[in-house]
């Protein structure tokens, strides 16, 4: 009997997915584990794998077209076996909106639906796309290329098996052709281009859809305070003498960490009828990636210490860049931290990232002119602004937080006790 091959859940927030590549064609021998599809989701790219062994019978769902979650995406069978005449929920183009309700279940009763199950996709070696025998380009890397005349013949893949995505087409762009002469992006004075369509990605999709749902809904309110980090730069330079890699970053998150378990009021999230107090301190980092954003999380970091901070915080970065994460390592969490420092920005507001209740925006360290005992000196000084969900937090639980928070980071050696 035909077993269907169904789009699966891979996070609280996924509605649908996004099939980027089979790597299985029609009639190929399918074994229990074997990955079959690329599968773009609303944070990261996995790879889905089949639970049967059989033949891949049929493909439903194209690569470049986008699914519920629930529906039936491929049939796996015997040789020569009919598949169902019930149609599956229909597949929307990447570009649609998100449809609104996954495949009926009824619909294959006689048919047993085998669960897919994911892997994170790991990055293979960067090959030349002819490698393959054909040119391997993502629908927005194509688009640009057409529109800016670059040749992907000769562009050098840095995406999953050496696809050709956008940022490798930007950067053919900035380089000159072979015997000089002006950049391939170069045009005639005068000419105008037309705009180019960018496919909105099952990430933009999901940023959009909460982001529109969390500001009109949840009531922020925002408090700000300013930090002197003198102290805290002087343990990362300490740090550095013992060749350890510390960041101020990782130091934020200890410090974060560690006044969410000294004050737990902050550790509540609303959750309808009821406020829910966590129990773990989980903290987020915000991380731009290409297409939007991401948090990954350290879980437990109040129990962690600076080194190991550090280097988790780094591998979460590197991982959430490559789209490997994994679902429970960018869900939940007790608070977010989103630094925006080392692009210069002195201030900023953040919106609070749900279901979490509070967020904190973190500006430059520079040096500023304070007055300390009556006298005019000068002090590494850092902004920091809290956005809070009013529904769980008041001002006055804010601003304690706030305030042990900037008592660890002028004096951080009460990090270790």
């Amino acid at each position: 009997m035909a077993v269907a091959v169904q789009l699966p859940a891979l996070s609280p927030t996924m509605k649908d997915g996004r099939i980027t590549k089979w790597l299985k064609n029609e009639g190929d021998k399918i074994t229990s584990g074997t990955e079959i599809a690329e599968l773009e989701t609303d944070k990261s790219n996995l790879a889905i794998e089949a639970y049967d062994d059989g033949v891949l019978l049929k493909i439903l769902v194209k690569a470049g077209d986008s699914a519920p979650v629930g529906s039936t995406i491929a049939w796996i069978g015997k040789a020569g076996e009919a598949i169902p005449e019930a149609p599956p929920a229909a597949a929307a183009p990447a570009a649609a909106a998100p449809p609104a309700a996954a495949a009926n279940p009824a619909a294959a009763a006689p048919v047993a639906a085998a669960p897919a199950k994911v892997a994170p996709v790991v990055s293979a070696p960067v090959a030349p796309p002819a490698a393959a025998g054909r040119l391997r380009a993502s629908p927005l890397a194509k688009k640009v290329a057409e529109t800016q005349g670059v040749d992907l013949s000769g562009v050098q893949g840095s995406g999953p098996n050496g696809r050709i995505v956008r940022r490798d087409v930007e950067a053919a762009l900035e380089k000159k052709p072979a015997g000089g002469g002006a950049p391939v992006f170069a045009r005639a004075a005068g000419v105008r281009l037309p705009p180019t369509t960018i496919p909105v990605t099952q990430m933009r999709k999901v940023i959009a859809q909460r982001l529109t749902e969390v500001k009109p809904g949840v009531p922020h309110f925002y408090l700000n305070v300013d930090i002197e980090m003198d102290q805290a730069l002087k343990l990362r330079e300490e740090a550095k003498a013992q060749e350890l890699k510390i960041s101020v970053n990782d130091v934020l998150v200890k410090a974060v960490a560690v006044a969410v378990r000294r004050f737990p009021r902050i550790n509540q999230v609303f959750a309808g009828d009821v406020i829910q107090q966590l129990q773990n301190v989980d903290v987020g980092i915000a991380v731009a990636i290409e297409d939007g954003l991401i948090t990954p999380i350290v879980k437990d970091a109040d129990q962690k210490g600076l080194v190991e901070i550090a280097a988790e915080v780094r591998d979460l970065a590197e991982r959430a860049k490559k789209k490997a994460l994994k679902p429970d390592e960018y869900t939940g969490g007790s608070i977010t931290i989103s630094n925006l420092g080392m692009f210069g920005i002195d201030s900023f507001i953040a919106v609070i990232n749900p279901p979490q209740a509070s967020i904190l925006a973190v500006g430059k360290v520079e040096p500023k002119v304070v007055v300390r005992d009556g006298q005019m000196v000068i002090r590494q000084m850092m902004s920091m602004t809290f956005s809070g969900d009013h529904r769980v937090v008041d001002g006055a639980v804010g601003a304690q937080f706030l305030q042990i928070v900037r008592d660890l980071l002028e004096h951080p050696m009460r990090l270790l006790f």
